[in-house]
């Protein structure tokens, strides 16, 4: 009977983990929905992600697109808050064959420092991408790519999409010049 009753306590706690895992991040502002891998892959082909960018996955989840964008030769920064998915993305770095280009860090994406990107990945709701948008344009240098899976950046144009897929992708025009000689 005790037996039982702890198997019963242990598959609570793994149900209420998972629902945790898979719903908990609506508290913090995103749901959870790993990116399909087809769309994933588009979104590496149309950033051209290589061995000299620093890319910055926010709102990492799972790590689907950090570790894709580490096996290009990429060294990668997966942003993610919620305590769960980052616990989850620390073992699965500890485990790739990757590690040493990818860093996770668990802080809040609408305060990190984005100016050492030279490429962002996201897939995040509409809401998120507008607060994004002026971190896009004041901090990111001047070439650098931003691609965006299912929600584009409110009043951008992209440089390339992928209607099908719903993948934009945008790249950071230089400044203008202002002021006289």
């Amino acid at each position: 009977m005790e037996t039982l009753l702890l198997l019963y306590l242990l598959g609570l706690a793994l149900a209420a983990a998972a629902a945790y895992f898979f719903f908990g991040s609506f508290v913090l502002g995103a749901g959870y929905q790993p990116t399909p891998a087809r769309v994933a892959r588009r979104m590496v082909e149309l950033a051209q992600v290589g061995p000299h960018d620093e890319v910055l996955d926010l709102g990492a989840g799972t790590g689907g697109l950090v570790f894709l964008c580490a096996a290009q030769g990429a060294d990668v920064t997966g942003v993610e808050v919620e305590p769960l998915r980052f616990l989850f993305l620390r073992l699965r770095r500890s485990l790739s064959p990757y590690r040493a280009r990818v860093r996770i860090v668990r802080e809040n994406m609408f305060r990190t420092d984005l100016r050492r990107a030279t490429v962002v990945v996201v897939f995040l709701w509409p809401g998120a991408m507008e607060r994004l948008k002026p971190k896009f344009e004041t901090e990111l240098p001047p070439g650098a790519r931003v691609v965006s899976y299912w929600h584009p950046v409110p009043g951008w144009t992209p440089d390339q999409e992928d209607p099908p897929l719903r993948v934009y992708l945008y790249v950071k025009k230089e400044a203008p010049v202002t002021g006289e000689n």
